[in-house]
């Protein structure tokens, strides 16, 4: 269950035996951990599922182990080419989510060391092709949070630069606000091994270039993504969640995001944002409290141009018509006088 899907549990996953569960994508979005925003993107849940369910059929093709299952149609689990009409669930093998308790105002991940199958791995792994203007990173450096060996750099990057190999990233994925870590705190909170953290930046790395291979086909860039992962019954490490949609990943178009980015965009120019900036510092954990406005609705305008690009992305990604709209570049051209 999270913001923006709802979770459907026909098989409940006990002890070491996974169940089965179906995602439902709403049309609901959230921005900067904030949950559920006052606007519902026209058949953003459509557009999403469709296009995790191209990325995980593609992957599968190419070696990666998932928990997809197949597409959901009038009752029926089904595949991608099957499907007649654009749908919003998929079915997969669901895995555990231990939650790490907060004693003391901190999280303890020592449920980990005593579980060892079926469950999901508690990190958000992010990788990294370009560094845009305001990537975490270049804050992250300055304030010695990271080192330049912790990414595989030996100089520091300049904005906007497109780096000589891609970079794999960490951070936490269950606490209420992620937070980054190293590879060695990954390492300890999730209680991995030296290898089993090699074949989680081994198979990142893998996936980015499958989703960079396939977006390229339809004009555009993969800067970066986030992919998670979790332990099948036997400590298999599978690929979770959703993969390769405008939610997981930040592609742009000579310079033009497409991606949840463009709502970021919005929303960083609004005192609502400046508050939530604010009430991070104060409190980690509870920062929600000390925000007492409500983040405003979106422009009409943009509100539609942001329900095309999802609508024309699932389109040219699968390569068939679900949806009636523009093609995607003549979207985006009307996108730059919010940007």
């Amino acid at each position: 269950m999270g913001s923006v899907k709802d979770l459907i549990v026909l098989k409940k996953p006990d002890g070491e035996i996974p169940g089965t569960g179906r995602f439902i994508f709403s049309d609901r979005y959230s921005v900067f951990d904030w949950g559920e925003m006052p606007d519902h993107i026209e058949d953003k849940g459509k557009s999403i599922c469709i296009s995790t369910a191209h990325f995980f059929e593609k992957l599968e093709e190419n070696g990666i182990k998932t928990h997809y299952i197949g597409l959901v149609e009038d009752g029926d689990i089904k595949k991608l080419r099957e499907i007649t009409k654009p749908v919003n669930t998929i079915e997969f093998k669901m895995l555990r989510v231990l939650k790490p308790e907060i004693k003391a105002g901190t999280y303890d991940y020592s449920i980990y060391k005593k579980e060892k199958v079926n469950f999901l791995i508690p990190l958000e792994v992010i990788y990294r092709n370009y560094l845009p203007e305001g990537s975490s990173v270049f804050k992250r450096l300055k304030d010695g949070s990271l080192k330049l060996s912790d990414i595989g750099l030996k100089k520091q990057p300049s904005p906007g630069e497109k780096l000589e190999k891609p970079i794999v990233d960490i951070s936490t994925k269950l606490e209420v606000s992620d937070r980054y870590i190293n590879w060695e705190e990954a390492k300890e909170i999730a209680n991995l091994t030296d290898e089993e953290i090699e074949e989680i930046k081994l198979k990142t790395l893998k996936i980015n270039e499958i989703i960079t291979k396939e977006i390229e086909k339809i004009g555009l860039i993969n800067e970066d993504g986030k992919v998670e992962f979790g332990f099948d019954e036997n400590r298999n490490l599978i690929l979770v969640d959703a993969v390769g949609t405008l939610d997981e990943c930040r592609f742009t178009y000579n310079g033009i995001p497409v991606s949840k980015e463009i709502a970021r965009i919005y929303y960083r120019k609004t005192e609502w944002y400046e508050k939530v900036e604010e009430a991070k510092k104060k409190d980690r954990i509870e920062w929600k409290k000390y925000v007492e406005i409500k983040p405003p609705h979106l422009p009409e305008n943009l509100f539609i141009l942001i329900s095309n690009i999802y609508r024309s992305y699932a389109n040219e990604i699968t390569g068939r018509k679900w949806f009636d709209v523009p093609p995607l570049k003549e979207i985006l051209s009307k996108l730059k006088e919010y940007i």
